[in-house]
């Protein structure tokens, strides 16, 4: 092969290189609500697993911080105007009605608007409805990798341009074991009585020699 030619094959290599390089890689395609309930319902994927936010009061915080809690997990924002403080009521309520049981139950709120959702915001937040329920925030792809291990569907549904943006979004409350395992879900609107008919019998065995 001559000089010539072993160039322009060399060249045209590189460049098919550099266009596949600078090639826009497609993002992964966001599932449907109806996809991800399909999941969770009938477990066909692992649901939850280790991540690290930031709370209400600007510090980090990991899954394993938690361990030893029946951890309680809602996803929602702030600005939410419907199922959010009904579930988060029907959260606090729960932790209560258990009385002295209550204490071994972590309530959180991790928002899916980390922009808005600030530490500050979430402390004021998260007092409306429980003293001891922590708000969990970070970047969008901390919180994205949450919401995915969690699958959680949550889409904005006005302009971006608003400072005060809607999501459609999942509202299960998450249930998760004193060793950080995923073991069920309560349906959204699901009351404080019913949650503590689970609840109870989980933290009275914790509790048993």
């Amino acid at each position: 092969m001559s000089k010539l030619l072993l160039s322009a094959f060399v060249g045209g290599i590189l460049v098919s290189a550099a266009g596949w390089l600078l090639w826009p890689v497609p993002r992964e395609q966001e599932r449907t609500a109806a996809e991800l309930m399909d999941v969770v319902m009938w477990g066909r994927e692992p649901i939850g697993g280790p991540f690290t936010l930031i709370d209400h009061n600007g510090q980090r915080r990991t899954d394993a911080g938690f361990r030893g809690k029946l951890l309680l997990i809602y996803f929602g924002f702030t600005f939410c105007s419907d199922s959010c403080p009904t579930d988060l009521q029907a959260i606090a309520g729960a932790v209560d009605k258990l009385g002295p049981l209550g204490e071994a139950v972590q309530p959180l709120f991790i928002t899916v608007n980390p922009e808005l959702d600030t530490p500050e915001q979430l402390k004021s937040y998260v007092a409306l409805f429980h003293p001891r329920m922590i708000g969990l925030t970070g970047d969008r792809k901390q919180i994205r990798d949450v919401t995915r291990a969690y699958k959680v569907y949550f889409a904005k549904t006005t302009p971006a341009i608003r400072a005060d943006p809607s999501f459609d979004h999942g509202a299960l409350v998450y249930l998760v074991d004193i060793d950080g395992q995923y073991i069920g879900f309560f349906p959204p609107g699901t009351p404080a009585h019913r949650m503590v008919e689970v609840l109870r019998p989980k933290l009275a065995a914790l509790t048993q020699p």
